[in-house]
């Protein structure tokens, strides 16, 4: 029997968002960062933070967010974990909220499929085109039933809001830098740069049969490059 890893993408593989990072590479963060700044505080909903953003990157080409996705604040280590998961004859996944035009570059890094927001720059914005919180429970699900897992061979790694659904169905899960929301959900907790440290713990879960209860154990990286 083979395992299945689920990451999130903003805030667990990357220390930041795509959003910003594409803005940076265009000229534009200052206007992203008050786009995301709204968003947060609850005055931009999820379909007018794409009405803003997307004008933002109208023009970008390949070779821009080539470029974006490369300079891009990745935590230590992501390549090497998709490579061992993929070794080990295992599946992995990346379900984000950010674009599927900036995260399917991490198929180039080994992560075995990739999902996000079906939105374009200079594009629509529509509800339809997104992906929701509950939307990664629905990718996870059918995921397992296609590889002929169950949520016991399955481990989720993220770190804020939009993995709730998703820690609350799964047994073993990672909070990786996470927010108090997330971190009292999770199986384990990991604070640091390195996310072959998080997918080792990942791996004891998955060995030891699961956590006992929330926040089972802690693992920290004192210092980060």
């Amino acid at each position: 029997m083979t395992k299945l890893h689920i990451f999130d993408m903003d805030g667990t593989l990357l220390r930041g968002t795509a959003s910003v990072e594409i803005s940076r590479r265009v000229g534009q963060l200052e206007a992203a960062m008050a786009i995301e700044e709204g968003w947060v505080r609850g005055e931009i909903s999820d379909v007018q933070f794409w009405e803003l953003c997307l004008p933002l990157w109208q023009g970008i080409t390949d070779a821009d967010i080539d470029e974006a996705f490369e300079a891009a604040p990745w935590i230590d280590g992501v390549e090497a974990v998709f490579t061992d998961i993929a070794q080990r004859g295992e599946y992995s996944a990346v379900i984000t909220q950010s674009p599927q035009f900036f995260a399917e570059r991490l198929l180039r890094w080994g992560v075995g499929s990739v999902y996000g927001a079906g939105v374009e720059p200079g594009g629509r914005a529509g509800s339809d085109l997104l992906l929701t919180a509950d939307d990664k429970v629905v990718i996870a699900t059918k995921l397992m039933a296609d590889y002929g897992l169950t949520e016991a061979d399955c481990v989720a790694y993220g770190d804020s809001s939009s993995d709730v659904p998703l820690f609350r169905r799964l047994r073993h899960t990672v909070a990786v830098n996470g927010s108090e929301t997330i971190r009292k959900l999770a199986a384990v907790v990991y604070d640091g740069c390195d996310l072959r440290e998080a997918y080792a713990a990942g791996r004891s879960l998955l060995s030891d049969g699961g956590a006992n209860g929330p926040e089972r154990d802690r693992h920290r990286a004192d210092t980060c490059a």
